[in-house]
């Protein structure tokens, strides 16, 4: 029996999984619940006080992943299999230089959830959502062949993980000269409302609700065949999706990203990346050394596996309709 406690709305994502039991918020409300319960085993997957402070919430025979050194506060591995990536918190040279680990494989191997087999992503529509996006992908397509997202904006917390409002007009025009058999869609959440309305401004797209929550954005994604992103939430959502994803990194680390040989990955070609700064005065920033050559190229390969690989779950529920 599987308990998932998450911070909200993250909880939204993992509703009606069909592999999790009970899905809990941080919320004092939730918390009484699982102060309630009784666990075998603990998987601490954060390497933050707040979620070892959770798992003091409730009775653990085992902890996996992270624990708390009481007596000072410092996060350090639960069992020795954690090390490795507790060390590249540690290590800016290992992290964004040696190592070559996705971080799916790190916490597979921390959690000591057995031998890593590059296990896909597993985040299903629901069947009504399936339909919703069959409905929502045929209003979209207007007798275009497929459908390009740009998954326009990030959280702020690395706020350079997304490209220029310019850049992104500048790129769209461009895809629409070279592919205009295709239809683009601009996604992104709250925070990319205004962003997005700036983007839109003048050009023949589409966009998507960015009010309507996660599970809508996650329909809204399961609409499109190629999904154009930076490294955030929209880019994991298309990869469990299954989309040919093309992401662009600049100041985190593409290696630890795994897209499952679907799409493309691109490179900034700043000196300075991988930082992982959330704040930067550099005066040409990392985003602004995306090449857009690239991003064409990556989008004219994913268009040929897209047109030859036939109908999707979302072109069945098309045709259910």
């Amino acid at each position: 029996m599987i308990t998932w406690v998450t911070d909200a709305p993250a909880h939204h994502l993992l509703k009606n999984h069909p592999a999790i039991d009970r899905v809990l918020t941080t919320a004092e409300v939730d918390l009484l619940q699982l102060s309630a319960l009784e666990f075998e085993v603990a998987l601490v997957i954060d390497k933050s006080l707040k979620a070892v402070g959770i798992v003091k919430r409730t009775t653990v025979d085992q902890i996996f992943g992270f624990t708390v050194n009481v007596k000072n506060g410092a996060i350090i591995p639960a069992t020795e299999a954690a090390n490795e990536l507790w060390q590249l918190g540690l290590d800016d040279n290992q992290k964004f230089f040696v190592n070559q680990k996705p971080e799916t494989q790190l916490m597979i191997e921390a959690l000591e959830l057995g031998e890593y087999q590059r296990d896909d992503y597993w985040l299903p529509l629901t069947y009504q959502e399936e339909l919703q996006a069959g409905e929502r992908r045929a209003s979209w397509l207007q007798g275009k062949s497929y459908i390009i997202g740009v998954n326009t904006g990030c959280s702020h917390v690395i706020a350079h993980k997304k490209l220029t409002v310019a850049y992104q007009r500048k790129m769209i025009q461009e895809l629409q000269q070279r592919f205009s058999d295709a239809q683009i869609v601009l996604l992104g959440g709250p925070e990319d409302t205004e962003r997005n309305q700036q983007i839109a401004e003048g050009l023949s797209v589409i966009s998507s609700a960015t009010t309507s929550g996660l599970r809508d954005g996650l329909v809204s994604v399961a609409c499109c065949d190629i999904v154009i992103t930076g490294d955030s939430l929209g880019m994991h959502m298309a990869i469990a999706q299954k989309k040919q994803v093309i992401a662009w990194f600049g100041p985190t680390c593409a290696h630890e990203i795994d897209i499952f040989d679907r799409g493309s990955k691109i490179l900034t070609q700043s000196p300075c990346a991988p930082c992982w700064k959330r704040t930067c005065e550099k005066d040409i920033m990392c985003y602004d050394q995306v090449r857009l050559g690239d991003i064409i190229d990556a989008v004219k390969s994913s268009r040929a596996n897209c047109l030859s690989r036939g109908s999707t779950s979302v072109d069945s529920a098309i045709e259910a309709l």
